[in-house]
């Protein structure tokens, strides 16, 4: 039991390096772009570019793979859950009941429903079902925002072409 607490808290660790490191990425990228327009350099510009196209390849894979594999992450979101209705210690505790607030819901199945971690609960639907329910109604509202980024995403690669162009012909007139 040890063992899996140690280990998911290495997950959890390992999900906070990777969003340093997207945030890192960002902030580079985003120097590429703003630095390269200012001081109007084409190997910035093209730098800028160059990222763009890979985090949009990287957007484009990751949508594919979670629409694809939409079932087993449900399923590995529903096992967390009963993992973490079966630890007893109080950050176990505190998942569960961020769950049964957010999804309005309670227990793993309808039998399983424990009084002490949902009191106040009058809906009678348990989590598993109600995590199957949430994927299924917010599936499209994560892909419209994800075209959403994507979008600006293309918009922002066009504009650093345009404007690398533009600093090439200008130079060519002198």
């Amino acid at each position: 039991m040890r063992e899996i607490s140690a280990l998911r808290l290495q997950l959890h660790l390992l999900a906070v390096y990777i969003l340093l490191g997207a945030g890192g990425l960002m902030m580079v990228v985003g120097f590429f772009g703003c630095f390269g327009a200012i001081r109007e350099s084409q190997c910035l510009l093209a730098s800028f570019f160059a990222c763009l196209l890979i985090i949009f390849g990287a957007e484009i894979t990751a949508g594919v793979f979670g629409f694809l594999n939409k079932e087993q992450i449900a399923e590995e979101i529903q096992k967390f859950y009963s993992d973490s209705i079966a630890d007893n210690n109080i950050n176990g505790t505190a998942i569960v009941l961020i769950y049964h607030k957010t999804l309005n819901c309670c227990g793993a199945t309808n039998f399983e429903k424990n009084p002490e971690l949902c009191p106040d609960q009058t809906e009678d639907t348990d989590c598993h079902t109600a995590i199957l329910n949430f994927f299924d109604e917010k599936l499209l509202i994560i892909g419209y925002i994800g075209i959403g980024i994507a979008g600006v995403m293309i918009i922002g690669m066009i504009f650093s072409m345009v404007l690398c162009c533009a600093i090439r012909n200008s130079r060519e007139v002198i």
